[in-house]
């Protein structure tokens, strides 16, 4: 929210200069987030007419004029804008003028010269080079009664400033200048300007028939009808110069004086053209199926959740956010029906972002407004219409139908000490209170405060606490340093952090990326299984609607907007959290219910994975490149890997990552129908872990140093074909049940093209290394050929598998 200093001045006036009434306001919970001037610092500008204006002899665009300046004597100043003409006010820099600087960071002065051969003796400038705005379409015009030869910063109130205020969603009673004003007033103890509004005589008895059908979206609803206005007629300056400085720009008259009022006392209002409302008007929730055009041209479609003001043929407006365009007021009308209403903040919340927009009255009705003045802020409006435009008010209509219900809130004088930290007592919280013009009395420590209606902040202690902390002022609070003993919380040595983890894989040549966590919907589908994703209610964008489940999604993405930017290379990983549905996961301090959050690791790698490489000849990335990356991501631990299948990935290059015999994560190869569908060239592959999983690790133990020399042993055992790794060498460790066993490693695997007496077309050869050791003594013979026996016969027992002769 933004507005003028001099207008806040207008209501409440204290001794103070403009920063310090930002930081008064900044400290009092009403964060000022800007202040700057009205206008850059420019010197010798004045009023001045142009009392004659003549072609330039030697120049087709430019006019030499003859201005008034209030000094007796015209001077002569040759101008080319396409809008300088007999009798207009305008600005009128004299020589020896200093203009605000231009690109180049300096001030422009303004000499006596000549413009193609004609002396100049000054400048007539345009608002844009005042640095007004950016409008360099012709000169600035004054208004009419502006004096001659007045300083132009005087006659424009240029010596003005802008707060732009940051405010939180409870304060919505300081959505207006009034109210920002009556919290300065409590803040400085500067008096008040009360506003007076007497009611307006009525000149006719016409009343616009309505009927509120909907008492839980409409509390109370006032209008009347004023004939015979004249939409045509100008908003007068002072209006328009007020708007602007409030960031909003200057329409109609009756639109401006709409938003003139909701600026001023926080009070959103709707005209109506008067004559193009079919019969009587009734507020009422929507129904389905009926469609809206509203005046920014948008046409929606309503719902029984959505709140109306429809006549007796269509809906006419959108309750409490935007009117609609076909009782829009125009040039044509000639009465009007004037509107203001106070409908519940629950009524209109989350309603205008429902259809993507949002609106200066939504936001105030949503936080509420003030439902006792509805009639008041009507009379004010009536006056300023008929000030400006003209016209016959007629009576004014009021239904009451329910209003909120203001119950009294009660705050102990001690308990206010202890959350402030330091000592307050009963007098200063009736003070503070007083100050607010909050209705307070105290008996025996209780304070009990009955909020006042604009005031829809206030329902719990704690919100009369903050109350009298803001008056009493954060500045007087005491500077306490901690009671409480700080003690260091050591991470513990199980378990490595994050950061540990985004720096291994960054040593193992991947970058990090960081992307959103709702994806496409059709991601979740295609690449996690998940046929039920979380839904966004509210997403901001189609191609965003869902909750992801997987990084793989995400990784993809990253992928393929590297490749089509040329990118050969690309590995990179992601640390994020997941959403899935889980009905057992409680709602509490991290969690909602419902939804399982756990946080996971993933990483794409695509192309060389060594980079240019004369000696390799792989046409990228493969499985086992991925593989070795996630064994160096989990180690020391050591997984297994198990042929598995996953949606995203190709059913024959897939594998589940164990660890202890639960599967924390998967590595693969992309399935080639999603690389067909994403347009690679070639297949990356992909892994994707439980961040718990990796973080987890194995304290080290202590070992003595062996002191007997070990034994090694290579055999080459024939199995089938199926026989894979894994199945081997969980053989060749059961079969070791005296403990000698210290290492197995296969080391070759051989398979003839042809069959031969040795090895059938079904089978192949695998040689493994056994090593052999005691911490007892060297083993013997006898041992180590006890030991290679046990481990043959185990295989022939598990596996069918024999010696190779």
């Amino acid at each position: 929210m933004q507005f003028p200093e001099s207008w806040l001045r207008a209501f409440c006036n204290p001794p103070l200069s403009a920063q310090e009434i930002a930081d008064t306001l900044t400290m009092g919970g009403l964060e000022v987030e800007e202040l700057r001037p009205v206008a850059p610092p420019f010197t010798k500008v004045v009023v001045g007419e142009i009392k004659e204006a003549a072609q330039h002899p030697n120049a087709d665009r430019l006019r030499v004029c003859q201005v008034d300046v209030g000094q007796g004597a015209l001077l002569n100043i040759v101008c080319g804008a396409p809008n300088a003409r007999v009798g207009i006010k305008v600005p009128c820099a004299l020589v020896g003028a200093e203009l605000p600087p231009g690109e180049d960071g300096q001030p422009f002065a303004i000499k006596l010269g000549k413009l193609r051969g004609v002396e100049s003796q000054g400048m007539l400038c345009s608002a844009r080079e005042l640095k007004l705005s950016d409008d360099h379409g012709g000169l600035l015009e004054l208004d009419a009664g502006a004096r001659l030869g007045q300083d132009v910063r005087e006659t424009l109130q240029l010596d003005d400033h802008v707060f732009t205020l940051k405010l939180t969603p409870n304060l919505a009673h300081a959505l207006s200048v009034y109210g920002v004003a009556r919290e300065l007033a409590a803040l400085t103890g500067a008096p008040l300007v009360q506003p007076a509004f007497p009611p307006v005589p009525p000149v006719h008895d016409a009343k616009l028939k309505v009927k509120v059908s909907a008492p839980d979206l409409c509390g109370r609803f006032s209008g009347r009808i004023i004939r015979n206005v004249d939409t045509t007629a100008k908003t007068p300056q002072w209006m328009v110069d007020r708007l602007a400085r409030c960031g909003q720009r200057s329409v109609t008259a009756l639109v401006d004086i709409s938003n003139y009022v909701m600026f001023e006392f926080g009070r959103p209002s709707h005209i109506f053209d008067y004559d193009k409302i079919h019969g009587a008007l009734d507020v009422r929730w929507g129904r389905p199926g009926e469609q809206l055009k509203l005046l920014n041209g948008t046409t929606i479609e309503v719902d029984g959740k959505v709140g109306v003001i429809a006549d007796d043929v269509e809906v006419e407006s959108l309750a409490g956010i935007m009117g609609g365009d076909a009782t829009a007021v125009s040039d044509a009308t000639r009465n009007v029906y004037v509107e203001a209403a106070f409908w519940w903040p629950e009524a209109v919340q989350g309603r205008s972002r429902r259809y993507n927009f949002s609106t200066d009255a939504g936001h105030r009705f949503e936080r509420g407004v003030d439902p006792s003045l509805t009639v008041e802020h009507i009379e004010h409006i009536t006056r300023l219409i008929l000030d400006i435009c003209g016209g016959e008010a007629g009576p004014m209509d009021d239904q009451v139908v329910q209003l909120p219900e203001r119950k009294p809130v009660h705050m102990r004088v001690a308990r206010a000490a202890k959350v402030i930290g330091m000592p307050v007592t009963e007098a200063q919280c009736l003070d503070a209170f007083r100050r607010l013009g909050l209705p307070a009395q105290a008996d025996r420590g209780n304070v009990t405060v009955t909020p006042p209606a604009y005031r829809f902040d206030l329902t719990i202690e704690e919100d009369l606490i903050e109350e009298v902390v803001r008056i009493v002022g954060y500045a007087n609070l005491p500077t306490t340093p901690p009671l409480a003993p700080i003690t260091a919380k050591l991470p513990p040595e199980n378990r490595r952090n994050r950061f540990a983890t985004r720096r291994l894989l960054a040593a193992l040549g991947y970058q990090e990326t960081i992307n959103f966590s709702f994806v496409e919907a059709h991601w979740e589908r295609d690449l996690a299984g998940n046929a039920n994703p979380i839904q966004l209610l509210n997403p901001i964008a189609s191609q965003m609607s869902v909750m992801r489940s997987s990084l793989l999604g995400s990784l993809l993405q990253v992928l393929k907007f590297n490749l089509d930017r040329k990118a050969e290379r690309v590995r990179v990983f992601e640390l994020g959290r997941v959403f899935a549905r889980d009905a057992g996961v409680p709602t509490s301090d991290t969690t909602v219910h419902g939804v399982r959050q756990p946080m996971k690791v993933a990483g794409l790698a695509y192309g060389e994975p060594d980079g240019l490489q004369w000696g390799r000849k792989t046409p990228g990335s493969d499985f086992y490149d991925a593989k070795g990356d996630v064994e160096a991501l989990l180690s020391p631990a050591r997984a297994e890997f198990v042929a598995a299948s996953h949606p995203a990935l190709h059913p024959g290059r897939c594998a589940a990552i164990l660890l202890g015999g639960r599967q924390v994560g998967v590595v693969g190869e992309l399935h080639p129908r999603w690389r067909q569908q994403w347009e690679l060239p070639h297949p990356p592959v992909l892994f994707e872990l439980d961040l718990e999983a990796v973080t987890e690790r194995r304290i080290p133990v202590f070992e003595p140093v062996p002191k007997f020399q070990p034994a090694e042993r290579d055999i080459a055992v024939i199995v089938a074909d199926n026989v894979d790794h894994a199945a081997l060498m969980a053989a060749i460790h059961a079969a070791d049940t005296k403990g000698l066993l210290r290492d197995a490693w296969l080391f070759d695997v051989y398979k003839p093209k042809q069959a031969t007496p040795a090895l059938a077309a079904n089978e192949k050869s695998l040689a493994v290394r056994l090593t052999l050791a005691s911490a007892e003594a060297t083993l013997t013979d006898e041992q180590i050929d006890a030991a290679v026996r046990a481990v043959v016969e185990r295989i022939a027992g598990d596996l069918g598998g024999r010696l190779r002769g």
